[in-house]
């Protein structure tokens, strides 16, 4: 689904991201620790295409095709889509029709989709105009939804939301992700094919994601290098316990 080779990502004149390599499978769910500053951000927005992240070195592989140089409306139609930890509000559009917008050629029903989060009150109001925390959430999975994507990107689901919101949040996540598991054993190659497997990319700093989602594979991004894989709940006992501390010495 995802091949990200030796890609090496400058802001300005300072090297964010060192010279990745991360492979995620169809229907993989992958989540990415890190403290503040060691670049999950950058790194998503790099593979969101999202100006002001020069890539310097590497290439980024989605589905088989290059994307690296492409354009983020080119990348949103070949089946990318992101849930931002704080994204903008957009005063004159409404929720409803950023719904319809995303769901581009597919025909989607914005309260039916909106029922499943509990936001039909929102789809007149303008694009996270004065929304709480978890009502942004809400309304970043509901665009979601209405786009389908291949590949899901979340920066920090957790973040600002509320214990009621976050099971809401998480056992939506779970659904678009199917789960984050790998496909079921004893189906022909004929059948697998024609499976739509969707894969997810998740930072977290709390880990309370992982409450709702079955992930499959982590490893840490530490000031732009990537270390330690391992089961997602392994290194979050292990960042609770110790730190980042085992990780420097791992990069050292």
């Amino acid at each position: 689904m995802l091949k990200i080779e030796g890609l090496k990502v400058n802001i300005g004149d300072r090297e964010v991201l060192k010279g990745l390599d991360l492979h995620i499978k169809e229907g993989e769910t992958f989540i990415l620790f890190g403290p503040n500053g060691s670049g999950k951000t950058t790194l998503l927005l790099t593979l969101m295409g999202f100006g002001g992240y020069e890539i310097t070195g590497g290439r980024i592989m989605f589905r088989g095709q290059d994307i690296t140089r492409a354009p983020s409306y080119e990348r949103a139609r070949l089946g990318i889509g992101m849930s931002f930890q704080r994204p903008p509000t957009i005063h004159g559009l409404k929720t409803k029709h950023m719904v319809r917008l995303c769901a581009r050629d597919r025909v989607v029903d914005p309260e039916e989709l909106a029922r499943k989060v509990n936001f039909e009150d929102f789809l007149e109001r303008d694009i996270n105009a004065g929304f709480s925390g978890g009502e942004i959430k809400r309304s970043e999975i509901l665009q979601l939804m209405a786009q389908d994507p291949r590949l899901l990107l979340f920066d920090e689901p957790e973040s600002g939301v509320d214990l009621e919101n976050m099971q809401l949040i998480g056992s939506t996540v779970r659904e678009l992700l199917g789960g984050g598991a790998q496909p079921e054993p004893g189906l022909s190659l004929k059948q697998a094919k024609s499976r739509k497997l969707t894969s997810g990319l998740i930072i977290t700093h709390t880990g309370y994601i992982l409450d709702y989602v079955n992930a499959d594979r982590g490893q840490v991004l530490y000031n732009g290098h990537l270390c330690c894989e391992a089961r997602p709940r392994d290194i979050l006992e292990h960042i609770r316990k110790y730190g980042y501390q085992e990780c420097v010495r791992c990069l050292n």
